[in-house]
């Protein structure tokens, strides 16, 4: 019996079939070099590029592999992406993935943004003088809702020079003096801003020596108000007013000529408009009716010009009010907060030369200034505090008004007391 399939005999010029006497050609199953499907099968230890050479094509030079769909994988064919091949034709073109970018890009600027508004927070906080212990102020009144700022400018002279006093019209006294004081509450029905004239007359209460440490009793001694701070400085002046008004003070902001001068210089001057034209030798004044841009130098004289007025102090507080609202209204603006040249000229000018309590934080301090900025935006109120008449040429509050103010802004009521 033969064991070889279809005839074949175990004759090695027999196994490729029974040559060209058959009337059919022999099939695949008995050429076994041969696959189905009529792909050739290489045999073992043969050159391809020589097989190439002489004619064979074995689908690689189209990009065709096996069991891809018929007529796909061809250059040009749509058969899907295909990496490029070394030494032949580069691949197809991806498109950029915009939304990927987009995304990483937006990343890194919220860091970036995150990262300068962090640095500049505490190169801000850093600059704070934070000379004024609030916790040496005996006595305290209780704290009432929303906070208390008692806001002063000094007359000091430090850190100018010959030059500077003689052309901002200072003088060179020695010392410092408060040459205006301003309570300022924030509370939930808009900001209240009372100006304490400096010949207010108070009472000078006990008090501990804020560097001695020593305690003073009570004598019941009546003088000016700014006589407090001459005394004993901020902490003494801290306590005469919560004594005088029964308003417990939260924060304590103290700015000098130099300080205040420059601010305005560095945010390109103070728009105001001047009712009536007024001159004044000591501080410097000169202004014309109308509206006009004030320089440091100008608006320092503006704001201490007191021998022109008839009211003398009272008039002087309320030019100091209008103008550090104009300030706080025209500085708290896109232009200086988003440009960083103005922004930070801004900031080293004021923070340079403000003394707050130890307790204020750069977010107490902004709190106020937008505090003040809502003044002007016809959010709230400014006044004076109420008088009643003078004494040895000291002003007298209106001890009924006085009282009713200080609840009012004490359970953050609207203020509805005048200084009429």
């Amino acid at each position: 019996m033969n064991d070889w399939p279809d005839g074949r005999t175990g004759d090695r010029n027999d196994r490729y079939g029974r040559g060209s006497g058959g009337t059919q050609p022999d099939g695949a199953r008995v050429m076994p070099n041969v696959r189905r499907g009529g792909v050739p099968q290489q045999a073992p230890g043969y050159d391809q590029g020589q097989r190439q050479g002489a004619g064979y094509d074995s689908g690689y030079n189209t990009g065709q592999v096996y069991g891809s769909p018929e007529g796909g994988g061809g250059q040009g064919g749509g058969g899907g992406s295909i990496p490029p091949r070394s030494g032949g034709t580069p691949g197809p073109r991806y498109a950029p993935d915009w939304g990927r970018r987009i995304k990483i890009g937006a990343i890194v600027l919220v860091v970036l943004l995150l990262g300068t508004s962090i640095g500049t927070y505490f190169w801000a906080d850093g600059k704070l003088k934070r000379e004024v212990d609030l916790s040496k102020v005996i006595e305290r009144p209780s704290q009432g809702d929303g906070t208390n700022y008692l806001i002063v400018g000094s007359d000091s002279r430090e850190g100018m020079t010959d030059e500077d006093k003689k052309k901002l019209h200072t003088g060179s006294a020695e010392g410092k003096r408060t040459d205006s004081m301003m309570i300022l509450h924030d509370g939930s029905n808009g900001p209240t801003l009372v100006s304490l004239p400096r010949d207010s007359n108070v009472t000078i209460p006990s008090f501990v020596g804020s560097e001695s440490g020593k305690e003073y009793p009570s004598t019941g001694r009546q003088t000016k108000l700014n006589a407090a701070y001459a005394e004993d400085g901020p902490e003494l002046l801290v306590r005469t007013v919560e004594y005088n008004t029964g308003l417990h003070i939260d924060h304590y902001v103290e700015i000098g000529f130099a300080g205040f001068a420059n601010i305005v210089d560095a945010i390109g001057g103070v728009e105001m408009d001047i009712p009536k034209a007024f001159k004044d030798k000591k501080s410097g004044a000169d202004f014309q009716a109308g509206t006009q841009t004030l320089d440091g130098e100008q608006a320092l004289a503006f704001v201490r010009t007191r021998y022109a007025f008839a009211a003398s102090d009272l008039d002087r507080t309320k030019n100091q009010q209008k103008f550090l609202a104009a300030l706080a209204s025209q500085t708290a603006t896109p232009g200086t907060i988003l440009n960083p040249f103005k922004l930070y000229p801004t900031m080293g000018a004021g923070l340079d030369t403000l003394i707050v309590d130890k307790d204020m934080s750069l977010w107490s301090l902004s709190q106020m200034f937008f505090a003040m900025k809502g003044i002007t935006g016809g959010d709230g109120v400014s006044m004076n505090m109420p008088i009643s008449g003078s004494v040895g040429g000291n002003l007298v509050w209106d001890k009924a008004k006085v009282k009713e103010l200080v609840n009012q802004l004490n359970n953050d009521e609207k203020v509805t007391v005048t200084s009429d």
